[in-house]
């Protein structure tokens, strides 16, 4: 599934696509949905945004297209006279001067007013984006000792959208990687300074994997793993995918294991803090 930096960096493409452009055709395969196509004709896009891993279109007259790629879902950009080239199911195309965004597979699509999107389902559960708000360290620190975060192992925590919203599986162990933390670990068991080291490493990671399209690993670490041979799904992360090789900054064994039924790598030691 698309963590929070590669459904923020598809936002800004389809913005780049229609936004600013007032919609000239709009289709939906779902019934109740179809029924709305009509009137957003000449209704102008005023921008894309991203909660988590939802993408969010927003139009001038208050509404909002909310969609969830979940699993299968997948935006393409064309011309309107050139459709993709696809076996995939047509959920949502919304054409704009000759340009088109069209959504894929999904099956979570929603039409909504401004004003009630605070009661969707999903968005209402929602903690904060690390990448459509403006999130400190120090409120990411915060909600790590809140009472119903602390106690809870951070292998599980950092996949909770209600904690912070976008998180997700390579996410997930490259944070814990750079703060040096095990995934059994919980908020509680963590000194103040690792706690602040955590918290900082949850905003810049995420932060660098959005602009570095999915890049988390640092340009020294890279550089060695290159030279090692190992394939760009290798060396674009400091621990994730590379279960058997040597630590970049201790040289001990990358390990992986299942946490919440995904899967999880970490260092065996340099991230050995245990409770």
């Amino acid at each position: 599934m698309p963590e929070g930096p590669e459904i923020r960096r598809a936002a800004d493409r389809i913005e780049q696509q229609i936004g600013g452009r007032v919609v000239d055709d709009a289709w939906f395969a779902f019934p109740e949905l179809a029924e709305q196509a009509a009137s957003l004709i000449g209704t102008r896009v005023s921008r894309v945004d991203t909660r988590g891993k939802a993408m969010l279109i927003r139009f001038a007259d208050q509404r909002v297209l909310y969609s969830h790629n979940q699993l299968y879902g997948v935006w393409k950009l064309h011309k309107e006279d050139k459709p993709p080239n696809t076996r995939r199911s047509l959920r949502v195309r919304l054409s704009t001067e000759g340009r088109c965004a069209s959504l894929y597979s999904a099956s979570d699509i929603s039409l909504w007013h401004e004003d009630n999107l605070s009661e969707h389902p999903f968005l209402s559960r929602l903690g904060p984006d690390l990448l459509s708000e403006e999130v400190t360290p120090q409120q990411v620190e915060q909600r790590l000792n809140f009472k119903q975060f602390h106690r809870r192992s951070l292998g599980a925590l950092l996949l909770d959208q209600v904690f912070v919203a976008g998180l997700g599986n390579y996410l997930r162990s490259e944070i814990l990687f750079f703060a040096q933390c095990h995934p059994k670990q919980r908020p509680v068991d963590l000194t103040e300074r690792q706690r602040q080291q955590l918290a900082i490493y949850i905003v810049e990671t995420t932060r660098q994997a959005y602009q570095q399209a999915g890049v988390t690993n640092t340009k020294p670490w890279i550089e060695q793993a290159i030279a090692a041979g190992e394939p760009r799904r290798q060396w674009r992360f400091s621990v994730f995918e590379r279960a058997g090789l040597s630590c970049h900054r201790c040289g001990s064994v990358i390990e992986r294991m299942m946490v919440g039924f995904r899967r999880l790598y970490w260092c065996t030691g340099c991230q050995m803090n245990m409770p």
